[in-house]
């Protein structure tokens, strides 16, 4: 494996096929601008596809899990041991997103990328095994650079299943307690800003909880303080297993040319690392809801990123994207089946 095929350029976007959706959009018979972002997204997924009318029919889910040290902590209000136990849920259908993936007949797979609980491998889930989850940051590194690498190569490997799969959007969803954590500590490091400014409840801490949480992960950023200038090693310092394999999935989709759908606040900060990475992959990062964890909104804002929703979501799973699917399909229905005014032998406003 190439150590830096994560810095590969990006596919550029097809700018004729992107002005040809543009005056498509101007001929459609509606005031020009009046579906809003419909139109803006539309245009933007033909540029992606290099198509004048794009289409989301094929859909990949991709769930990414890992188990996080940091939870040693005492900064989850749920136990460890959900995060195997969710695997099982997710292939047997019980989860949110198994029942959203259905709806909208989209492929889904879970990849357990080292749990620390989970005993027996199960059906239906790639277990890859890189370790019984991460270390704990407040001691010294997540990660070692070789289990950062392999994770990154986790999430490029689905990406290509996705390819494979003819699949048109790659949504990508975490599972691990303590992530939430993790992926604060990340931004901190990347946004070199106080753990205060974006720490929140994660699965439901209450106010003591989310003061602990913050000084926890405070206390692990003045311990590295000296990290390189590099957006890979706050990643390996503080991520998690999951966050990683997002990571190289979005910039995999990139140069491989697939659009992605960046779910909540992990996702959002596993994209943060991306473009960190390498900016000619942030063209192809689409983003589905802005959530309720009060640093998703600030690493949104620093990405320049417009979300589809707004839905007070804070679930994960690659849900929240996964939710904005339909109104993805939407816009490009209305993009690619409204008649034109001559079409419609409706009378155009005067040029």
């Amino acid at each position: 494996m190439s150590q830096t095929w994560w810095l590969a350029p990006c596919r550029p976007v097809d700018e004729k096929a992107r002005a040809n959706a543009l005056a498509r959009q101007q001929q459609l018979t509606k005031p020009a601008g009046s579906l809003g972002r419909l139109e803006q997204v539309a245009v933007q997924l033909a540029g992606l596809q290099g198509r004048l009318k794009p289409a989301l029919e094929q859909v990949w889910i991709a769930i990414f899990a890992g188990d996080h040290g940091v939870v040693a902590e005492g900064i989850s209000a749920y136990p460890q041991e959900v995060t195997g136990q969710m695997l099982l849920n997710f292939v047997s259908g019980g989860a949110a997103i198994s029942v959203i993936a259905r709806q909208l007949g989209a492929q889904l797979e879970v990849i357990d990328l080292g749990t620390a609980t989970l005993r027996e491998p199960l059906a239906g889930v790639r277990h890859l095994n890189l370790g019984p989850g991460t270390a704990n940051f407040a001691h010294g590194p997540a990660m070692t650079a070789e289990q950062g690498e392999q994770a990154l190569q986790a999430g490029r490997d689905s990406a290509q299943r996705a390819l494979d799969s003819g699949a048109q959007l790659f949504i990508g969803g975490e599972m691990g307690i303590g992530n939430t954590t993790a992926a604060t500590a990340v931004a901190c490091a990347l946004l070199k800003c106080p753990a205060s400014a974006l720490v929140g409840p994660g699965t439901g801490l209450d106010a003591a909880g989310v003061s602990h949480k913050a000084q926890v992960i405070q206390r692990a950023l003045e311990r590295h303080a000296d990290l390189p200038d590099d957006a890979l090693q706050p990643l390996l310092c503080f991520g998690g297993f999951e966050m990683a394999a997002l990571t190289g999935a979005y910039l995999a989709c990139a140069q491989a040319g697939v659009a992605v759908l960046v779910d909540g606040f992990i996702c959002t900060v596993a994209a943060l690392v991306a473009v960190r990475l390498n900016p000619s992959c942030r063209p192809w990062l689409l983003f589905g809801h802005r959530g309720a964890e009060p640093g998703h909104r600030q690493v949104l804002a620093h990405l320049e990123a417009e979300p589809l929703l707004e839905l007070g979501l804070r679930l994960g799973e690659g849900s929240g994207a996964a939710l904005a699917v339909p109104l993805l399909r939407m816009a490009c229905s209305l993009h690619g089946d409204m008649a034109t005014f001559a079409e419609a032998a409706v009378a155009d406003r005067p040029a």
